[in-house]
């Protein structure tokens, strides 16, 4: 019983894999070799890869929707601290899952990679939930990052209408718009996607860098250097400073978080096992620095914390009072419209992103309707039924905004969390039963590999820990972290589903070239190879068709 898979009528030899197809160039058949055919066009390069990547985990897009609530959980040494601690664990997790993208270069991405780490008898079930996993935290993703410009877009109404009611349910109505156009523009062509993603790039370097020289040079008068280094506030209410601090990780690693893009854009990535790693590197190290700076200039133009940061009647998100006292509104415009820009953008990469990998992972069966999920439109060659569940799905997560007051703050843990352990299941597999037996690809850690891995995974365990953790107090049912119920419950239902059901059909990605099913021997089950060598071992066969 599957929810979608592919039939196979006829057989493919050993040797016709093992030796390629005369007439294809290196990436399409590095793709064969991995078990699937060219069928998603190949038409973007390592700097556009890097830029749907940078606009997923954009500064202005992450950072500015929650660093009110940050600065007022630690103040400005907890957010620009805890951002910089946050960027250097999160660069190593980086490195651990370039160098595996580096060896198979697929759209599937993680739970592709999780199928080739994975030791046989438990291959299945580790994908199934590395899938699942991955696709919540993109999912999450894109009902946060709109969310948060849904937010900003009301706050410029209160800028320039404040007797204007801007509630939840006129925020959620606004969103709903937003998403269906990022659904609009990521049903055409992946050329232009990839025009507007390197254009996104620009925007958020241009914005960032003129918030920060115009914001600095207006303001009067400037917070001290003391105030922006080492000035601690503890707003959530816990009586331990240490569990404040802890909390401006969240923002942080919210931030830092759907980088994978650049591997799930594998597979239209020319040269991609190099372009999708450096895709994966340069995101997170570019929007480190960035963000570092950012923070930084921004704590130099607060001028009243307690005005603009703690008071009930500063506007929300906070950084918009921050740069209304300082700059006045016409420049705040100026400033928002930058924000806005590079959020929008950031929500259609992850659009584009999450799209791919379900194509990828319904292309095997595991998700509902798969056999719509995996359909390209002929004219674009797109995902686009793909493109709308995802949208459909991020419209109904989107209802818990207007019914809880933390729900953005559980939206956003959420989505941290999905992305954190879907990221944690490959790389320790990569360390553990897959440390000798792994071929590396052209980028890799070397004799770095395991220390790096044993690093990463340490602090996605302690983050995912810390993300269903209260976020204010004194805790009652209205402020309550209620991530682990929405995330407790896909889950639950798709371990579910694989436990009565799938265990008995799934069998981790199903290799398909030229219409006919691959799937891997008992033989070679143990073994996790690079692509050059992974299917020499493979015994090729015809599965029946699953009902």
């Amino acid at each position: 019983m599957a929810f979608g898979l592919l039939d196979s009528k006829s057989k493919t030899t050993e040797k016709q894999v093992e030796n390629g197809t005369p007439g294809v160039d290196a990436d399409e058949e590095l793709l064969r070799q991995l078990g699937y055919e060219q069928d998603l066009s190949r038409s973007i390069n390592a700097f556009s890869n890097f830029a749907i990547a940078f606009s997923c985990c954009s500064v202005l897009s992450g950072l500015t929707p929650m660093w009110g609530d940050a600065m007022n959980d630690s103040g400005s040494l907890g957010v620009i601290w805890g951002w910089l601690i946050t960027g250097t664990f999160t660069m190593m997790v980086a490195m651990s899952l370039a160098e595996i993208c580096s060896a198979y270069p697929t759209t599937g991405g993680l739970y592709f990679w999780t199928s080739r780490l994975a030791p046989g008898p438990y291959m299945p079930l580790a994908c199934w939930l590395t899938g699942w996993f991955n696709w919540i935290g993109l999912c999450f993703g894109i009902t946060s990052v709109d969310l948060g410009l849904a937010q900003f877009i009301a706050g410029v109404i209160n800028v320039w209408q404040p007797e204007v009611d801007t509630s939840v349910y006129m925020q959620y109505g606004i969103y709903v718009g937003i998403i269906v156009v990022h659904g609009i523009l990521n049903s055409i062509a992946v050329k232009f996607n990839g025009f507007i993603n390197q254009f996104a790039f620009f925007v958020n370097m241009a914005g960032i860098l003129f918030i920060v020289i115009v914001g600095l040079a207006i303001t009067r008068p400037l917070a001290t250097g003391s105030f922006v280094f080492s000035e601690f506030y503890n707003g959530s209410g816990f009586s331990s400073n240490g569990y404040a601090f802890l909390l401006v990780i969240l923002q942080s690693q919210y931030t830092l978080s759907g980088y994978d893009s650049a591997a799930h854009m594998a597979e239209e990535t020319k040269n991609s096992q190099h372009g999708s790693p450096f895709g994966i590197l340069t995101a997170v190290a570019a929007n480190a620095f960035s963000g570092f700076i950012f923070l930084i200039g921004i704590s130099f133009m607060v001028k009243d914390f307690t005005a603009q940061i703690t008071s009930d009647s500063a506007i929300q998100p906070q950084m918009v009072q921050v740069f209304l006292d300082g700059v006045g509104p016409a420049w705040t415009m100026v400033f928002l419209i930058f924000v806005m820009l590079s959020i929008f953008f950031c929500g259609s990469s992850l659009v584009l992103g999450s799209s791919r990998m379900v194509y990828a992972f319904s292309r095997d069966g595991a998700m509902p309707l798969s056999k719509y999920l995996h359909s390209l439109e002929p004219r674009t060659n797109n995902p686009v039924y793909a493109v709308w569940f995802n949208i459909t799905v991020s419209g109904i997560v989107g209802i818990l905004y207007m019914i809880n007051s933390t729900a953005y703050e559980a939206i956003v843990s959420v989505n941290t969390i999905g992305s954190q352990l879907s990221y944690l299941v490959p790389i320790v597999l990569r360390i553990t039963v897959a440390r000798k037996t792994f071929q590396p690809g052209p980028w890799n850690l070397g004799r770095f590999s395991t220390i790096v891995g044993v690093i990463s995974s340490c602090w996605l365990i302690f983050t995912c820990c810390l993300f269903i953790c209260p976020t204010e107090a004194p805790i009652t049912p209205d402020n309550m972290n209620y991530a682990i119920v929405p995330f407790a419950f896909i889950m639950i239902l798709s371990g579910g589903y694989f436990a009565l059901f799938a265990r008995k059909w799934f069998t981790g990605p199903v290799r398909v070239i030229d219409g006919q099913e691959v799937v891997l021997g008992d033989d070679d089950d143990s073994a996790p190879k690079s692509a050059a060598a992974s299917l020499k071992a493979a015994s090729i066969k015809v599965d029946e068709k699953k009902a």
